[in-house]
């Protein structure tokens, strides 16, 4: 699957974000308190120890809100920020996993990998701003910089914010470097 970072305020990431985490965490409370406080009413001892049909009812609460997130809530429009956020930092870890290997890539003048570290420059800085973690990002710019301008002197687009699949596949025939 082919992912697109796209423009997105962060402050409205941020405020979208929270609503939707916030819309989750009240889902699992009530679905707690309900499925726990059945559990306890038809299969309770009065007056004894009823801690293991509680805890069974805020575990199947938790099962239950993660499916509710999977299966209904993921294709709601509320939650459309907070898809995207995770869908990034997953396609960025993606190419984390196999950075050793474009490094090694890069070395070797391959343009698909120099594509992929572009990308992924892109994309970190993109979550960065989103998630208002400027020291980090500050202490990437001079890398990124050299990259952009390595790029451009090669000719190549640096507005590379489409994650190609065969990018990586392309980079993993690479050796890593020692």
């Amino acid at each position: 699957m082919m992912f697109e970072i796209k423009p997105m305020n962060p402050e409205q990431y941020r405020q979208q974000t929270r609503r939707s985490t916030v819309y989750i965490a009240l889902t699992f409370i009530l679905l707690a308190l309900l499925l726990s406080g059945l559990a306890v009413m038809v299969l309770g001892v009065q007056g004894g120890d009823n801690f293991r049909l509680n805890l069974v009812g805020v575990l199947v609460a938790l099962v239950t809100t993660l499916l509710l997130v999977r299966y209904l809530f993921w294709s709601q429009p509320w939650m459309a920020a907070a898809v995207y956020g995770w869908q990034l930092k997953r396609s960025l870890m993606k190419v984390t996993n196999v950075m050793h290997h474009v490094t090694a890539a890069i070395m070797a003048g391959d343009v698909s990998a120099m594509k992929l570290l572009r990308f992924y420059h892109l994309g970190v800085t993109q979550m960065y701003q989103l998630d208002a973690n400027s020291s980090a990002l500050s202490q990437m710019v001079r890398e990124i910089d050299l990259h952009k301008a390595r790029l451009e002197a090669l000719g190549v687009d640096t507005e590379q914010t489409r994650l190609d699949p065969a990018w990586i596949d392309a980079v993993k025939k690479f050796a890593p470097l020692k």
